[in-house]
């Protein structure tokens, strides 16, 4: 088994689905000849031709109609928006058009499109590159939101999604890109979509999480396990629409008390959501309200202030402790 970085395992992904069915297209700003702007895509222009592995122009909007058109059209198109703050552009060719279609055809038609992007803060970026959107889809019925937190599920899931009949939005923390490695099998292999994973198992309190912020809320489990005894579990959402909430609430059954860790902005995004769901299946089980451990209510600040933005273990730390004395 291969030691893989997130990226090693989503380029491998990539490779062997491309290898399996030659109806998979690979597309998007230079992700050809250049292998994208992280290397996702590295050398399969090479290997599968500049008929299946190509670049588009500048036009995020052009991508996601060629995308949509294509899987109509009964091909499987791994489409990348090089940045998700650059997803505006593309939001009607995924709301608008991809998301209904089978609901809008009665199931005649469906389409089966993967939209790949990087997103995440962390790293420093310009504006635009790091915001975590994730939120504007998971009010939009008919297209999955995948987030992985590890190059294992990375893979997994990625493969998953591009078998997959339906859209789906798989979006990879560029942070995470390279800042770890993990035994990875070479061969393919799935990870169910829709379903969330206790990476951490716990009795006192629950906290749940996606992408980078998975890392964050395992760390500040145990600062609190070493500094209080106090056992959290964590849970891996790994897709954020649909939510699993029969994870969430079977967990909550045992510990009672729940924090919710996000990267994204506090209003109307996922947590709000999965607080919502806990109200409605398992409040008889709660000894305290359910908490949120957000970033502030403003637009994604500018990389000299990033750090001081994103939910750091300290505040999750913080968040925990206040959930279990409320």
């Amino acid at each position: 088994m291969a030691q893989m970085t997130m990226i090693q395992a989503i380029n491998n992904a990539l490779d062997l689905e491309l290898g399996r069915d030659p109806n998979v297209l690979v597309f998007g700003e230079d992700v050809g000849k250049n292998g994208g702007v992280f290397r996702a895509t590295d050398g399969l222009q090479a290997k599968y031709g500049a008929h299946r592995v190509f670049d588009t122009p500048l036009a995020e909007s052009g991508i996601g109609g060629l995308a949509v058109g294509l899987a109509i059209q009964g091909f499987r198109p791994v489409a990348e928006i090089q940045f998700f703050g650059f997803v505006f552009e593309v939001m009607d060719q995924i709301a608008g058009q991809a998301a209904r279609l089978r609901y809008r055809t009665n199931s005649r038609f469906h389409c089966p499109v993967v939209f790949r992007s990087p997103f995440g803060g962390g790293v420093k970026t310009p504006e635009m590159h790091a915001d975590s959107l994730e939120g504007l889809f998971v009010q939009t019925p008919g297209v999955r939101v995948v987030i992985p937190s590890n190059p294992y599920d990375a893979k997994g899931l990625l493969i998953s999604a591009i078998r997959d009949n339906d859209p789906v939005i798989f979006l990879e923390h560029m942070k995470l890109y390279r800042s770890m490695r993990m035994e990875v099998p070479e061969e393919a292999y799935t990870v169910p979509l829709d379903q969330a994973k206790v990476v951490r198992e716990g009795k006192d309190l629950t906290v749940i999480a996606y992408g980078a912020m998975v890392h964050t809320a395992l760390r500040a489990a145990e600062e609190m396990a070493n500094s209080k005894g106090v056992q959290a579990e964590v849970i891996d959402l790994r897709t954020v629409n649909p939510i699993d909430i029969d994870t969430i609430v079977a967990s909550i059954k045992k510990t009672h008390r729940a924090v919710v860790v996000q990267e994204a902005q506090r209003q109307a995004g996922a947590a709000a959501e999965i607080i919502a769901q806990i109200n409605e299946h398992a409040i008889y089980h709660l000894e305290g309200p359910v908490l949120r451990v957000t970033p502030p209510d403003t637009v994604y600040p500018f990389a000299q202030i990033e750090d001081e933005w994103i939910p750091t273990p300290q505040r999750v730390l913080a968040g925990m402790n206040k959930a279990l004395t409320v």
